[in-house]
């Protein structure tokens, strides 16, 4: 996040506190000023109602008024967004998405009192007091709060000894904390992964009690919890301490079951399947796309259903086609886009065609190679290789081919089209699909050079009716 961010954090809090009000930094961007990380964003807790905030700032969201928050623009967002102003109602949801980079989150102190849904409080008290307010947060870790003006930090609830141990703790009775919201159990997991903490005892048994109860959490807020453990840098703790939790069998089911599946100690020395995918995972670095992220932990999931010991080794026939299938499945069932469940699923059902690269013709290595999400598919073969027998050699293979093969050569512009075939007498068919591969192939193996070239191979292998 931008000096400027903070800045503008700071100086919400010093407008609030010229108004009277209390008003102090709070939850992770204190944990990681004081981890000396750079904060996401800004969260400000301030003893001014909602209403009161929009008085005081006119331009702002009201989104999560209802619930005692009120998203003020950081001056660098788009004015053009700002859908809520002075006179308006509060608790209407913004006409636009808004991102939580883009503005300072202003929340009133508040207690809330119960949460039937498992997400939203069933009504909200607000409150005079922040020692009180971050009763109600998640994690010791994320309950802290510091004066922007002069960085001291008040601690109600043992966060600064928990940072310094390296402990995820819930703040009070971890049951209660995770009935108000279960996604707080990913969370949990995901913080634990993300700083190399351990997660307190009672912490993690309430998780592993109400592990189940994830479900009762929309697969929108799952999958990007899922999302962030995959692409913060420390994908294999994280999914380490899903397993560990009893998360895992509820959320990815499918993964749970490839734990235990052996593999051909000729090609993975590593071990199992399981082993095999964490040993992926840890070569993920923090910013890794979700694509990828998601192709590496899903590429190897159709091993269990096809295992088989076959008189020469042990064997998984298929398991990429079936993989794909599966993995088009959780995709939809995790609700992302139509792109991106192609993308991973390109990724899975693809990614054994590297053993084929020595061989294949000219016309199969380049429609190969410039796949839209090739670039992906050729780091998940060199993480796979590095996470099994580590042999590169045919990644370093495709590397080098592709350099020495020019772009033009790879797409070039296509000597004949549908129009030319018209031209030419033949009647408009669904052959003509079949007739233009033809031209492409010889094409991209430099058998034809021209048009007339072209036109006449399909005149060859595709005689028109006397």
């Amino acid at each position: 996040m931008s000096t400027q961010a903070r800045e503008f954090a700071g100086e919400v809090v010093r407008v609030l506190r010229a108004h009277g009000h209390q008003a102090l930094l709070v939850g992770g961007c204190v944990r990681d000023l004081l981890l000396g990380r750079e904060p996401a964003d800004y969260d400000v807790a301030t003893d001014a109602t909602p209403l009161e905030v929009v008085r005081i700032f006119p331009n702002t969201y009201a989104v999560g008024a209802q619930f005692g928050v009120v998203l003020v623009p950081i001056p660098a967002a788009d004015p053009e967004r700002v859908t809520h102003g002075a006179d308006e109602p509060l608790g209407t949801e913004a006409a636009v998405p808004i991102a939580k980079h883009e503005v300072i989150e202003v929340a009133t102190f508040r207690c809330d009192v119960s949460y039937s849904d498992g997400r939203h409080p069933d009504a909200v008290r607000y409150s005079a007091s922040a020692q009180e307010d971050v009763q109600r947060r998640d994690f010791t870790i994320n309950g802290l709060l510091m004066d922007p003006a002069t960085g001291e930090v008040l601690d109600y609830v043992g966060g600064r000894n928990d940072l310094s141990a390296g402990i995820v703790r819930t703040i009070g009775d971890p049951e209660r904390r995770f009935a108000e919201d279960k996604l707080r159990m990913l969370r949990a997991v995901r913080f634990a992964a993300r700083f190399g903490y351990n997660i307190d005892a009672a912490t993690m048994n309430a998780v592993r009690e109400l592990a189940p109860k994830i479900h009762d959490v929309s697969r929108e807020r799952i999958r990007e919890e899922l999302l962030k453990m995959l692409t913060e840098g420390r994908a294999r703790r994280a999914f380490e301490l899903l397993d560990e939790s009893g998360l895992l069998l509820e959320v990815l089911p499918e993964i749970a079951k490839i734990k235990g599946v052996e593999q051909p100690p000729q090609f993975h020395p590593e071990g199992d399947v399981w082993v095999h995918t964490l040993m992926l995972l840890e070569q993920l670095p923090a910013g890794a796309s979700p694509t990828l992220a998601l192709g590496a932990l899903l590429h190897d999931v159709g091993k269990p259903p096809t295992f088989r010991i076959a008189p020469d080794r042990i064997r998984f026939d298929g398991h990429a086609d079936l993989g794909a299938r599966m993995t088009e499945e959780i995709c939809d069932s995790l609700r992302l886009s139509t792109d991106e469940t192609s993308k991973i699923t390109g990724l899975v059902a693809d990614h054994m065609r590297f053993a084929e690269v020595r061989n294949m013709r000219d016309s199969t290595f380049k429609r190969f190679v410039r796949a839209e999400n090739f670039a992906e598919l050729l780091e998940l073969h060199r993480i796979d290789c590095l996470a099994s027998h580590r042999d590169l050699s045919l990644y370093q293979f495709v590397q080098e081919r592709l350099a020495n093969m020019p772009q033009e050569e790879i797409r070039p512009q296509l000597l004949v089209t549908g129009d030319d075939l018209i031209a030419a007498g033949y009647t408009p068919s669904p052959d003509f699909k079949q007739m233009l591969a033809a031209c492409e192939d010889a094409q991209l193996e430099g058998r034809i050079h021209t048009k007339a070239g072209g036109l006449a191979l399909i005149a060859k292998e595709f005689p028109q009716p006397k």
